[in-house]
Formats: C-alpha cells, structure tokens, sequence
C-alpha cells in the first residue's frame, strides 16, 4: 500500500508540473516478452504479447522529464505442459490496466536524445485468458490478484523531439495469486507457486 501512495504523489506531482513545463501528448505501443519464475520443476517459457496506450511527456529542463501513460499491458508465461495426460502448453496471459510513470533523463543533442529512465506501475486486471488445460485455467482466473505494481529500468533514444525508440527490463513485484482458490490436487501446487511477471518490453511512441 506504501508503494501505491508512493506512485500516486508522483503522478499528481507530474500532474502540478504541467503548467509550468514544456509538455507533448503522445501515442505508444510495442512488445512484451515476459515470463514468470516458479520455485520448483517447472520450466516457464517466455510469451510475447503486446501493450499500448497514451503517453504525456513533461520536459523538466537539464535533460529531466517525466513521462506518465495509461496502456493495456498484456503479460503471460508459458508453464509447459503441468497435465501429464495432455501434451498442451499451458499459458498464462492477463491484461491489465496499467498507469507507468517513466522517469527519465538524457543529454538534448539537438537532432535526438539518447536517456536512461526508472518506471514504477500500477495496473489492475481486466482480462485473463489462461489456456492449455480447463481446470487449471478456472483455478488461475479465480485466484490471480487484480491488482499489480512493480518497476521497470531501461534506455531509450528521442529523435527530433518526436519519436521515441525505447527497450524496458520490468519486474511485477507481490504474489501473482491470491489464497482464495484451494485444491488437493497436485497440479494446482504446481501453478501456484508460480512467482509474477517479469520481462522486457520493446516500445515506439510518437510525440505531438
């Protein structure tokens, strides 16, 4: 809750800069490649899935700027197969309503502006569409926590102050899943010591 009030004064601070700093509204989009790390047997796949959403960039001066957004962020994993009467995978993929406030900084080169950026997220889960095996899918869709935060680091190259090429290393911190869902079984054991999403995240956004 700490790390939720934290992002929420960041983004309002942001927010009170506007008036006072050089500011572009903008478009994104881009690729997720994540997977998520289990403490056990199972070996987990990355999954490529997507995002996209808006941007608002706010120039601070001295190569500072604060980039807000609000995307759908898609993340997922592939488990293999967990089911030893079926050869299907068995993936994970939920989309969540994300709000990423980018921090960033970088040299203004004129032409472009290569910069580095940390980028703390909340999001909250709007769709699920775990595959591979009926009843393990009803377990995850029951049990995933709606809500999610975690941070991203990365780097990114500005060009003439409108496109935005950008790679991102994120990591969704707490549990993926909740303590509502409980089975005997010994596959539902398996999946819910799956940990959360982590991953890289390709991105072009465009400034106007």
């Amino acid at each position: 809750m700490k790390r939720i009030i934290a992002l929420l004064a960041i983004v309002a601070a942001s927010l009170s800069l506007a008036t006072r700093a050089h500011a572009q509204f903008g478009v994104i989009a881009g690729l997720t490649s994540s997977k998520a790390s289990v403490s056990s047997s199972v070996d987990v796949d990355n999954i490529s899935l997507y995002h996209a959403g808006l941007v608002y960039k706010f120039d601070l001066g001295a190569g500072f700027a604060i980039q807000p957004g609000v995307l759908y962020q898609v993340k997922g994993a592939n488990l293999g197969s967990l089911d030893t009467a079926s050869s299907d995978d068995f993936k994970l993929k939920t989309g969540y309503v994300e709000v990423p406030v980018s921090l960033q900084w970088g040299p203004d080169l004129l032409a472009f502006r290569p910069y580095a950026f940390a980028e703390p997220f909340i999001g909250y889960q709007i769709s699920t569409t775990d595959s591979g095996n009926a009843s393990f899918s009803d377990w995850t869709k029951q049990a995933k926590n709606k809500f999610e935060y975690g941070f991203g680091l990365g780097g990114g190259l500005e060009i003439a102050s409108h496109i935005q090429l950008s790679v991102q290393w994120f990591k969704n911190l707490g549990g993926m899943f909740g303590d509502n869902v409980k089975s005997a079984d010994a596959a539902w054991s398996e999946v819910k010591d799956v940990k959360n999403f982590q991953g890289v995240k390709f991105s072009l956004a465009i400034l106007f």
